[in-house]
């Protein structure tokens, strides 16, 4: 490598190429390819189910598909641990999609929770970084990535590859079920063609602010990561990817369950992360944003340190945190793969101030492939 030290940013910065490719498989000419609509069709279960089964930052990808496609699509959605659904033991008496999500498509959980979903006689749907893995091969249905080869073990441009199927599927999802129009439906498409390029402009500017960050914070004992609605999954995406690239610890939390025993362990030594995005077009994102605004005010009183993810342009959530990461606009829907890629770079450089080979973070392989 010539210009990165290190695989993991050297995938970070892939990000927008890996997203341009992922999106070109699934879109063509800005619009739905009717070639993966036929594909899709014989997948969703009639009752509008669907389970999502998966592992670490897959798990967290999954969590973010489940808001997705119950608000845009109207879908009931579980989201499980791919370990323990595997061994529940017994029958589902529902009888759901089951979604199964993999970055290398050979995690053991997760190839074992698709052969007890197949066992049941659900119908299958894999996403995965290889078309040719054994989960694309044994799913009734597979949605590849084209994030290409990844190894850096701290998942990066597979999870916001992984994001935007989940988003396309959604999309796939909307218009077979008629729960987005035409017009709705080019909406979403333009946005998200537009993403990547806007997530490049950003790269160089994130990358120095979360190396400065990570200087300051670098005796933080523990970080508490906070996300409301679709941005909760993003918290906890955050959260891992401190611990297993850096050794630090950092737990994920909705806003909302902060002072429900968490903020005990505020202090100078765990700072918050806060993600204050807002989407003014969708009210509930405007009220789970006030919300959020309400627990900065209340932390800034507290003398918490806090690190808070917002809108450019935001001055009240800027006002409210020490520090301030600035996201660029987006749809309520399209903000998480924006919010997610600085705190990768935070992870990225507290990595570096606690010496960590960040690429290879002890006691972690790339895919869990024990039986």
């Amino acid at each position: 490598m010539t210009l990165f030290d290190h695989e993991m940013l050297h995938e970070i910065y892939e990000q927008p190429q890996a997203l341009d490719r992922t999106i070109a498989l699934y879109l063509s000419d800005g619009a739905l390819r009717p070639t993966v609509s036929e594909l899709l069709s014989g997948w969703p279960d009639p009752s509008g189910e669907i389970l999502i089964a998966a592992s670490g930052s897959s798990r967290h990808s999954g969590l973010y598909g489940e808001i997705l496609l119950e608000d845009l699509c109207g879908l009931a959605v579980d989201v499980e641990y791919a370990s323990e659904y595997s061994l529940r033991g017994g029958s589902d008496l529902r009888h759901p999609s089951v979604l199964v999500l993999s970055q290398s498509g050979e995690t053991s959980d997760t190839l074992a929770a698709l052969e007890q979903a197949r066992f049941q006689g659900h119908k299958t749907l894999a996403i995965t970084n290889a078309a040719s893995s054994t989960m694309a091969n044994e799913a009734d249905v597979s949605m590849p990535l084209a994030a290409g080869r990844e190894r850096a073990i701290p998942a990066t441009k597979s999870f916001t590859c992984q994001l935007a199927v989940l988003y396309l599927l959604a999309l796939y999802e909307g218009k077979r079920l008629a729960r987005m129009d035409e017009g709705a439906l080019a909406e979403r498409i333009v946005e998200l063609l537009a993403l990547p390029a806007a997530l490049g402009a950003q790269l160089d500017g994130w990358r120095r602010q979360m190396a400065a960050l990570a200087a300051k914070f670098r005796s933080a004992a523990t970080f508490l990561y906070l996300g409301r609605g679709i941005h909760y999954a993003i918290a906890r995406e955050g959260a891992l990817k401190l611990k297993e690239s850096s050794y630090v610890h950092a737990e994920g939390y909705p806003v909302g369950e902060l002072k429900h025993g968490p903020n005990a362990l505020v202090s100078d030594r765990v700072p918050l992360v806060v993600l204050a995005t807002v989407d003014r077009a969708v009210p509930a994102s405007v009220l789970r944003y006030e919300k959020t605004l309400q627990l900065l005010a209340e932390m800034q009183a507290q003398e918490a340190r806090v690190i808070v993810l917002a809108n450019a342009g935001d001055g009240a959530a800027a006002a409210a945190a020490g520090d301030c990461v600035l996201i660029p606009p987006a749809s309520e829907y399209l903000l998480p793969i924006l919010e997610v890629v600085p705190l990768q770079l935070f992870a990225y450089a507290m990595a570096l101030e606690h010496g960590v080979d960040v690429d290879r973070p002890r006691n972690l392989s790339k895919a869990v492939v024990e039986r």
